[in-house]
């Protein structure tokens, strides 16, 4: 039997799940990762934490389907991207908690980039949007707030690196420090055309170019990793960013095919070949994962707050007790109420691209009942996601492109029927759950096995997609605009003067 282990390191647990090469699930193990809030609008989780947990559920899914290491063929790592992370070269150890790419602590430096004009350049070279949200201004950050990392980063003691740098790092004993290129393209320092750390951007934000990790395709030979963590050494063969392996996983391997990840943010991607479109409409143009040298492109649009919401629901207002219950609490009225949430707890992202927007709660009367509120936290879900396809839409469409014919889901929240009927409703398109819905983990397992052999192309792959689901659109088109326009008046509200 021939398997595939994904190391798949996100943002609210990391876990591994072991892929038969027919793509089925064999075992999977999971450990929920602290989240530190040091001060509102601070996120930080600890880099030996994530190490811990990834190693300790790896060993966790073998066990589990009884599989011996040397069954398995290759390792793929698929991670929360943006998130950043410094550490000794030396010891391995971290100069500091790691920098969510949620923490938005280095908007002040964004904004004077912005305001000094930098932001044309930024987006030529990287396809992105001068925003906290990337790993650039984190890296600076550290570099100027934790005592000696400058100095010593400027001695090349130091090493950065997004979650798969840290754990191709641990992996390997520190023997390897490198990334992929889906990763790289998410720093705001790398070139996204000649597939280059750019030498006038590190300058730019004053980053010694010791610090940052080799960059290869996203499928190709990375290391082995230290026998002792296995009882054998493993070649790691595939690495790529949580969105850009769920893009792969969902076999959006040609342009015009997109996906939305509902995770606890939102994700959608749209696959634009080797063609770099630049976006008029707040998205950013990123790497897809590649299997080779070639450049391959994907349009982008971030929701901060996607499935979050849910768990505010749950952890702040106490309105469930479980995520699971959500669906029951928001079914049990028929709409929301004239109730619109904003979940802008961290500001707001792509199209709008707003950090001092805050989440709102709109609508409400003396007949509002939690029920309601739940019912429009779900919808905001959706709200968001159908804002940044409109928005992709139109930038397709300008460049003479056809809009996108149908949406493939995955991620926690796409599980919830009741949402993804809303989407297809809003979206007047259908919207499309896979029989394997863990299409993260997935890529970066089809990433791997592409590198090691075990799959002759992606043709195979894209034979092996099952649809589990199609939500057919069932809203009128007019009400599915006015509930938009509606949506678009509770985004305004979120900036008070």
């Amino acid at each position: 039997m021939t398997y595939l282990l994904a190391l798949d390191q996100g943002t609210s647990s990391s876990r591994s799940i072991l892929f038969h090469r027919d793509g089925h699930a064999v075992a999977m193990a999971q450990r929920e990762l602290p989240q530190i809030f040091p001060r509102p609008g601070w996120v930080e989780h600890d880099p030996m934490e994530i190490w811990n947990a990834q190693l300790a559920t790896a060993r966790e899914a073998l066990a589990q389907a009884g599989v011996d290491a040397a069954q398995v063929q290759a390792i793929g790592i698929t991670n929360q991207r943006e998130t950043t992370l410094l550490w000794d070269r030396r010891t391995g150890r971290p100069l500091h908690h790691a920098l969510v790419w949620q923490d938005r602590r280095s908007e002040p430096l964004c904004a004077r980039l912005r305001e000094e004009g930098h932001a044309p350049t930024i987006q030529a070279k990287t396809g992105l949007v001068v925003d906290a949200y990337f790993s650039a201004t984190k890296l600076r950050w550290l570099l100027d707030h934790v005592d000696g990392a400058r100095a010593a980063a400027e001695r090349g003691e130091l090493a950065f690196g997004t979650v798969d740098s840290w754990l191709i790092w641990q992996l390997t004993g520190g023997r390897v420090h490198a990334t992929d290129v889906s990763n790289a393209s998410r720093t705001m320092l790398f070139n996204v055309h000649d597939n280059t750390w750019d030498a006038e951007l590190l300058q730019l934000l004053q980053i010694p170019p010791s610090l940052l990790p080799r960059v290869q395709p996203s499928s190709s030979a990375f290391a082995e990793t230290d026998p002792a963590l296995f009882g054998r050494a493993l070649p790691i063969c595939g690495v790529a960013g949580d969105q850009q392996s769920a893009l792969f996983g969902q076999a959006c391997f040609s342009a015009g095919m997109a996906k939305n990840t509902y995770g606890t943010g939102c994700f959608l991607l749209m696959h634009t070949g080797e063609r770099f479109q630049p976006s008029h409409n707040g998205l950013v143009v990123t790497s897809a994962a590649q299997t080779s040298a070639t450049p391959q492109y994907a349009m982008e649009g971030s929701v901060f707050v996607g499935g979050a919401v849910v768990q505010w629901l749950r952890d702040g207002l106490k309105a469930i007790e479980g995520s699971a219950q959500v669906q029951a609490l928001a079914e049990s009225v028929p709409d929301a109420g004239g109730v619109m949430l904003v979940p802008a707890f961290t500001g707001l992202g792509a199209p709008y691209w707003n950090a001092e927007a805050r989440g709102t709660i709109t609508g409400l009367t003396r007949g509002t009942t939690l029920a309601h509120i739940a019912r429009a936290a779900l919808e905001s879900i959706a709200f968001q996601s159908a804002a940044l396809l409109t928005a992709m839409s139109r930038d397709v469409q300008a460049a003479g492109g056809a809009p996108v014919t149908e949406l493939r889901v995955d991620g926690g929240a796409a599980v919830n029927d009741l949402l993804m009927q809303f989407q297809a409703d809003l979206l007047g398109i259908p919207v499309v759950r896979p029989a394997v819905t863990e299409t993260t983990a997935l890529g970066a397992a089809y990433l791997a096995g592409l590198a090691c052999g075990v799959y002759a192309g992606t043709d195979e792959l894209s034979a092996q997609w099952r649809a589990e689901r199609r939500f057919e659109p069932a809203m009128d088109r007019a009400r599915a605009a006015e509930a938009m326009a509606r949506w678009e008046r509770a985004v305004r509200q979120t900036v008070q003067d």
